[in-house]
């Protein structure tokens, strides 16, 4: 019988999270508490630049954000955002979304399957994703289930279990 597996990949959705930048530009549009702070939201490049007339207007506007993320099914550990910096008379804050598993994190998960998980449950590392496989697919199960509780600082999905 052929070995089963599956893949470990950190993705996020560009349309759900452009989705989300929208519906959050708006409601700072149309807010009553934004009026006049200049507050906006918007991308640059692969990046996402908040920009307002005071810190907390702009830790605000990226807390609609955040919320309008949850909403679409984006997890906040894909999220990660910069302090605001005040350059003039603007409050900035650059985030980035997380797209990929870094080599130490791919280490640890590795290293959290060999130790926790059944025996007989290889992992190996392709490019920005990890490959899980095993001859049983019961132990496959375990892992996701495995992984799903532990606290890792990455959002993780399961992908093309066969």
């Amino acid at each position: 019988m052929a070995d089963s597996s599956f893949d470990i990949v950190s993705k996020v959705d560009r349309q759900e999270a452009d989705n989300a930048l929208n519906q959050a530009r708006k409601e700072i549009e149309q807010r009553y508490d934004f009026r006049g702070t200049d507050a906006s939201i918007q991308w640059s490049g692969e990046q996402i630049v908040i920009t307002a007339n005071s810190d907390d207007r702009a830790l605000a506007a990226l807390d609609v954000f955040q919320s309008k993320l949850i909403k679409r099914g984006i997890s906040l550990k894909s999220l990660e955002s910069g302090e605001p910096v005040v350059s003039g008379k603007e409050t900035r804050i650059v985030s980035t979304l997380k797209n990929g598993i870094s080599q130490e994190n791919a280490k640890k998960i590795g290293k959290i399957i060999r130790d926790e998980g059944p025996k007989g449950v290889k992992s190996q590392v392709q490019g920005d994703e990890l490959r899980v496989t095993s001859k049983s697919r019961d132990d496959l199960q375990e892992v996701i289930r495995l992984l799903k509780a532990a606290d890792l600082d990455i959002d993780l999905q399961f992908i093309n279990y066969r």
